[in-house]
């Protein structure tokens, strides 16, 4: 079994500012698996923290084989007993990314940590763009996990692919 969770904080460019960045802190990380999780190939657990909804986390439970992992942009592949994982292409405008990257091998029990941010531009006219923002933090486990568990335990592995989506630097100024 391979459990996966994936939170996401979602926002549109009118909420881009600090204020709105305060009430986005913390929300990009792990939650309680719900207590009751289908016994699958792949069990995926979607968390949504959406501006729209003042940002109320809203779940669901995903099921099925290793191509659901595919709607979330990751292609999971196994090598003997470790899990491999890697970053598809996918649909946002910033950051490009060219092709597949390998995120992390898990052998049986781990977890991996996968953290990244997208500016995703959803309207087909360029003469009206309008984007929205999410960042993610998703946790990839190679078997069942209780409950608690992607709370309670640190990653084996971790891939951070964040960028500052606004531009510049995301290196803090001198002072």
């Amino acid at each position: 079994m391979i459990t996966i969770q994936r939170v996401r904080v979602r926002w549109g460019a009118a909420a881009r500012g600090a204020q709105h960045a305060n009430a986005r802190r913390g929300l990009s990380r792990p939650a309680a698996l719900p207590s009751f999780m289908p016994a699958d190939d792949v069990v995926i657990h979607e968390v949504l923290a959406d501006e729209a909804t003042r940002y109320t986390p809203h779940d669901q439970v995903i099921s099925g084989g290793t191509d659901r992992a595919r709607d979330l942009g990751l292609w999971l592949s196994s090598k003997e007993s470790a899990l491999v994982v890697d970053r598809l292409p996918g649909h946002a405008a910033y950051p490009r990314q060219s092709g597949p990257a390998r995120l992390f091998t898990l052998l049986p029990g781990q977890i991996g940590r996968y953290r990244a941010n997208f500016r995703y531009w959803f309207t087909t006219c360029p003469c009206n763009p309008s984007w929205y923002y999410e960042d993610w933090h998703v946790l990839i486990a190679n078997g069942a996990m209780e409950t608690e568990e992607f709370i309670s335990r640190e990653p084996d592995q971790d891939a951070d692919h964040r960028v500052h989506l606004y531009g510049g630097s995301r290196r803090p100024a001198r002072r």
